[in-house]
């Protein structure tokens, strides 16, 4: 960690400086709202007439700072901060905007969100607590959003008898921390309720020489990322009639100028820019935040989601990377699952394949991780299902940064910062083959598929599956069913029952399964795959082969009386653990392509329904 010394004297004379945005965090009950309206309401930013309303919210309790940020009433009435809040002000010397970030770990996510797009934190922490785990969370979040500036303000040192020695261990504390993060430090002392070391200088410590948080914040030059080359991203393609088409887009690095010639990406196409388009008129060039239409001298493949950049020195293109990720949602992460990714104006689906680790935030060390849960930290490898044009986060924060969002909920799952960018396909290249599916002798009797026999334990699905494989067989037909159970025993004995670890086992089937039916077989998969989004994981991994999901319907409590291996009985002994219709729950398919009755239907009864819908489809012929 490198600690800022303060020195009143560097203080420059005033001259205005550039737009400097800030993050106030830390732990629930800091003070961080607290301490940024005693900012701006000393520093006289804060409107008469919403001082008087504030004065009257408060209370006998006092003048209640904290009330000129917290605007939503759930934050009046539970006196913390809930949602982020932006402020906007000025100075004779600088520009602000000022993100209040909440301190409660459930709402990490709103921290994560404020931090993205800051220059500098303000991290507070109670001189009476000293270094909480969240205080180290925000910490290590905002290191990961790019910020390498904080200001380490120990409030609430009118507690603590303005002790120097409180505020020393307290830096020191945080050295290690900080080293490890790469970040630079500026520690200040501060009373936020006194308003002490906030925009005036405090009497009370005379041990502390630099100068209060505002004249701090206003001298600070921040490490900010290197401006790079060119980077547009196109959010729009504009055609008001037939004669124009622009691309509309922010410049997410470098500059443009009319008459450059640019590459459009992940498609490779060259142009040259003839137009730089504004709502005021045309622009000679363009740089970094500004909004802007491009016009081409030739028409070429492009939309939303294509990255126009400079030739000489262009981003990757790749279908894998390596991120860090905030994990934000009550559902821990699985490999394998189908998700989207949110890049920039790109939406592409995509699947993490591995979870490298996790990182523990009070030791700031990588442990080995089978999974991620909410407000957890660690590094995932993801596999998109086209090629995106990514850059490190410490490179460009627009093209380095995503989410992750499920398929079926559209519920946000993380937020990633790219850490690696990685061109699988330049080492590993698909072997074509002359021996085709329609090649193989099978083709003359059959036409491969995938049927997913689905339903919870001893609902009959072996059984089904077994009578169908001989029947088929008995036709001439090839067919494999693949067994969870006895799959479980050999490629899938390294996976248990949680719900990631399930996750992992469908896709393994179903990749299994798509191998089988390249082959020309009849892939039979019976296996419970409980959860509604796994099985649409497995259909999607089909591809272009056909599948069919087979609800085998059998009521639990016939399963449980039914009982072939004695599951239940010892599920309910509390012997086995995340048991499907015990421990854990099991979501029935909402519009199956073929519905069994597990209750009233014999096995061979159902093999014959089965074997009605391979006709039907065209994959068998009828007996």
């Amino acid at each position: 960690m490198r600690i800022a010394e303060p020195s009143v004297a560097a203080v420059p004379p005033v001259e205005k400086q550039d737009l400097l945005k800030v993050l106030a965090c830390g732990a629930v009950d800091d003070g961080k709202s607290t301490l940024l309206g005693r900012l701006m309401a000393d520093a006289g930013l804060v409107p008469e007439d919403q001082m008087e309303a504030v004065a009257a919210a408060s209370g006998e309790g006092g003048f209640d700072y904290a009330l000129l940020l917290d605007g939503l009433s759930a934050e009046r009435e539970q006196g913390i901060t809930i949602d982020v809040a932006y402020r906007y002000f000025a100075t004779a010397r600088r520009s602000f905007i000022v993100v209040d970030a909440p301190g409660h770990e459930q709402f990490t996510r709103n921290m994560a969100t404020g931090a993205s797009a800051c220059d500098v934190a303000v991290l507070l922490v109670d001189g009476r607590k000293g270094l909480l785990p969240q205080t180290r969370r925000h910490a290590a979040i905002a290191a990961l959003m790019g910020i390498r500036d904080i200001v380490l303000a120990v409030n609430k040192m009118d507690l603590v008898g303005h002790d120097e020695q409180v505020f020393r261990a307290i830096v020191d504390a945080f050295r290690s921390h900080a080293d490890s993060l790469g970040l630079v430090v500026h520690p200040i002392p501060v009373s936020a309720a006194l308003g002490e070391n906030v925009v005036h200088p405090a009497a009370a410590m005379p041990w502390y020489a630099g100068p209060p948080l505002l004249g701090l914040l206003e001298t600070l030059a921040p490490v900010r990322p290197s401006r790079g080359s060119l980077r547009f991203p196109v959010q729009r393609v504009c055609r008001p009639n037939l004669d124009f088409r622009g691309y509309q887009g922010t410049v997410a690095g470098g500059r443009v100028r009319r008459g450059d010639t640019v590459v459009a990406l992940p498609g490779g196409q060259p142009s040259r820019i003839t137009r730089i388009v504004t709502f005021d008129g045309d622009l000679e060039e363009a740089g970094v935040g500004e909004a802007v239409t491009l016009v081409l001298d030739r028409e070429i493949e492009a939309g939303r989601g294509t990255v126009f950049a400079c030739p000489e020195n262009p981003p990757a293109a790749v279908d894998h990377l390596v991120a860090r990720l905030v994990w934000l949602s009550d559902m821990p992460l699985a490999t394998g699952r189908e998700l989207l990714m949110r890049l920039g104006n790109d939406l592409v689906p995509c699947r993490i394949t591995a979870l490298r680790n996790r990182l523990d935030i009070v030791r700031l060390v990588e442990d080995p991780a089978t999974m991620l849960e909410t407000n957890d930290i660690g590094t995932a490898s993801i596999a998109t299902a086209r090629p995106v044009v990514v850059e490190r986060y410490d490179d460009n924060r627009s093209l380095g940064s995503f989410l992750l969002i499920d398929r079926l909920t559209n519920q946000t799952l993380a937020a990633g910062m790219v850490m690696e960018a990685v061109n699988a396909a330049a080492n590993v290249y698909w072997q074509n083959f002359d021996t085709e599916t329609a090649d193989r002798p099978t083709a003359r009797r059959q036409k491969p598929a995938i049927l997913w026999l689905t339903g919870p334990s001893g609902a009959g699905k072996s059984t089904v599956a077994n009578a169908l494989e001989r029947r088929l067989t008995a036709a001439g037909c090839h067919a494999y069913v693949l067994d969870g159970d006895n799959v479980r025993h050999g490629l899938n004995r390294d996976l248990g029952f949680s719900p990631p670890e399930r996750a992992e086992n469908v896709r393994r089937l179903a990749e299994v399964a798509h191998i089988l039916a390249d082959a020309g077989l009849i892939a039979i998969v019976a296996a419970i795959a409980p959860y509604a989004r796994d099985r649409a994981n497995a259909r999607a991994l089909a591809r272009d082969v056909p599948f069919y999901e087979i609800f085998v319907d059998t009521p639990l409590d016939v399963c449980a009386a039914r009982d072939p291996k004695g599951l239940y009985r010892r599920a309910r002994q509390g012997l086995v653990e995340n048991f499907t219709g015990v421990g854990s729950p099991y979501e029935p398919p909402e519009a199956p392509d073929l519905h069994l009755d597990g209750s009233s239907e014999t096995p061979e009864q159902e093999a014959d329904r089965i074997l009605g819908l391979l006709v039907t489809k065209g994959h068998i012929l009828a007996a």
